[in-house]
């Protein structure tokens, strides 16, 4: 039980995707000018996670290690698939919002390298255990660059507050693709801080 509850909490902080270990950045970069797009996407790519995680280890021992690459694209794939299938039909403005985003989890560094790291080596359980952590993690720190990109930048919190927050704006520029660049730079320097400060 302790195994599990370690591999779930390490995407929490240790291991973070975004910050730690700095994969993910181009939906970090591209969708999260709100709330609800950072929630939405990392929410999506941890379906992905999760699923891609438990099957691949189930057939870890039939997938032939020639082609275990291609047979890891093809199971995220199906479940990207599942994904866009769903968020289309139930949640189509937000679908609409993160448009190409969506299908390019297939080709997202966290699910793949995942797959490839750790669902690969170790039991059903474990991966997915893996996958909730880190996908967690990952969602966790989307829905913060979105957050400060949209409350910083056009003044809203639309998910929360529905309607304007800040009368004035004067960090306009974080809703553009620099901004982006510097939110998540600044927090990862956060991040980093924090972790020499806590290692003290």
């Amino acid at each position: 039980m302790t195994t599990l509850v370690r591999e779930f909490t390490k995407g929490l902080w240790d291991e973070i995707p975004l910050f730690r270990l700095v994969l993910g950045l181009c939906p970090a970069l591209a969708v999260t000018t709100t709330m609800e797009n950072g929630v939405g996407m990392g929410l999506a790519a941890t379906f992905v996670l999760i699923c891609s995680n438990g099957l691949i280890s189930a057939l870890r021992n039939i997938i032939p290690d020639e082609v275990r690459v291609a047979c890891y694209i093809v199971v995220i794939a199906a479940f990207v698939v599942c994904v866009e299938m769903i968020s289309k039909a139930y949640f189509f403005s937000l679908s609409e919002s993160l448009g190409l985003f969506i299908p390019l989890i297939v080709v997202n560094c966290i699910i793949l390298g995942r797959a490839e790291a750790f669902a690969r080596k170790n039991g059903v359980l474990a991966s997915l255990a893996d996958g909730l952590g880190m996908g967690l993690g990952f969602t966790i720190a989307l829905t913060v660059v979105g957050s400060l990109r949209e409350l910083l930048g056009a003044g809203t919190l639309g998910m929360v507050f529905g309607e304007r927050v800040l009368l004035s704006t004067p960090f306009g520029f974080l809703q553009q693709a620099p901004g982006a660049f510097l939110t998540l730079g600044l927090l990862l320097g956060a991040m980093n801080l924090a972790g020499s400060l806590g290692r003290r």
